[in-house]
């Protein structure tokens, strides 16, 4: 199997946007964790709309060809195992240790608590958490590593469906294909409501991931929606201009006409930007460099450590009589800095920590670049 350099250009890339898209929720007027003492009601709050029809969407795409490409090479016990430590450890990781100091802060900030972390910490199992600013304090989830319980639990029910029904990649996709898609998408933005992460429901989630394994591991995938650029570029960012306008005008009561049309519009806007990032990689990132083998590596550390490093440093400056300019630039920038350092002289080299963080030990590492090794 040749290596597809532009799906792991995708996945370092959305992890850097995810790590920008959280320094924005720090300014913009929407409930997080910590928020700076002046937020932006324009220009973060769009942009920060923008990115979220798509981000979380593309790391399931990218996830479900992963799996595809996994069990052409493991046995289904062999891809849970996997799962289970690349994903599963750093969950439990993160909801034990990275998390406890974020819901403090959450409390200080939103004036819940005043006292010491060592004080508040026995509190931290009182009660689940479900919402921010709510009552329980035990995140199972993880906060933002909720990706990976939801990851972990449509690896196991999906896996007796990727069993059985292999698909063919030699088998035609056609546009015709690409428009039918869209409308599952729509229909369950529209009509299904289980619970809601990341700006979506579940079940979008899971349409999509189903969407990477049967659809665009199809060697006529990236063909076809290279034909179609143009078009889901211009319906990508009409789509858009609907979708933030809809938004910062003010959100329809649910349930009516204009907000069953405004959901509508955002899934087939995420759609058409899945489409036109992945043929955009498929034209412009399809090669290898020593950034892409780094980021491969780092990207996993770097998506669980970068929310609570945000969230500090956010906690810290949130009072500061600074403009959210010089705020923004200072918060991402030193966040950057403070995650790479971490993962490069600390993370990587310790192996027992890079376990934590989802890693594989350096010897599994060195026998998968080794040439003509079965796994």
């Amino acid at each position: 199997m040749k290596r597809q350099y532009d799906i792991d250009w995708i996945r370092v890339l959305a992890t850097l946007a995810v790590f920008i898209y959280h320094g924005f929720m720090f300014f913009n007027p929407w409930a997080w964790h910590v928020k700076n003492n002046e937020t932006d009601p324009t220009y973060i709050t769009a942009i920060s709309l923008f990115m979220s029809a798509w981000l979380m969407p593309i790391f399931f795409a990218v996830s479900g060809i992963n799996s595809y490409y996994a069990l052409q090479k493991r046995t289904g016990s062999q891809y849970i195992k996997e799962r289970l430590s690349r994903l599963g450890i750093p969950l439990l990781f993160g909801v034990m240790i990275l998390t406890p100091p974020q819901i403090y802060m959450e409390r200080v900030s939103h004036g819940q608590y005043s006292g010491s972390f060592f004080n508040w910490y026995p509190h931290y199992f009182d009660g689940v958490y479900l919402d921010i600013g709510g009552s329980g304090n035990f995140a199972f989830v993880g906060l933002h590593l909720w990706y990976l319980l939801v990851l972990l639990v449509f690896s196991f029910i999906t896996l007796p469906l990727f069993i059985r029904k292999k698909p063919s990649v030699s088998k035609d996709l056609k546009p015709l294909h690409i428009i039918v898609l869209t409308f599952p998408l729509m229909i369950v933005s529209v009509l299904v409501d289980v619970v809601n992460l990341g700006g979506w429901d579940i079940s979008f989630y899971l349409v999509i991931f189903l969407y990477g394994f049967f659809f665009f591991t199809k060697a006529s995938f990236k063909p076809v929606v290279s034909r179609l650029l143009p078009k889901m570029m211009i319906l990508a960012c009409l789509t858009t201009v609907l979708f933030v306008y809809g938004f910062m005008t003010g959100m329809p009561a649910a349930g009516n006409r204009s907000s069953i049309l405004l959901a509508a519009v955002k899934a087939l806007n995420c759609w058409s930007w899945l489409l036109v990032i992945f043929a955009f990689a498929d034209k412009k990132l399809s090669f290898s460099n020593k950034w892409l083998k780094y980021g491969n590596q780092a990207s996993m550390p770097f998506y669980v450590l970068h929310q609570p490093v945000i969230v500090t440093f956010g906690f810290m400056i949130a009072e500061v009589d600074w403009s959210i300019t010089v705020k923004l630039v200072l918060l991402i920038s030193l966040a950057f800095i403070i995650i790479i350092g971490s993962y490069h002289f600390i993370i990587s080299r310790i192996p027992f920590i890079r376990i934590l963080f989802g890693m594989k030990g350096k010897r599994k590492e060195r026998m998968d670049h080794k040439p003509n090794v079965k796994i």
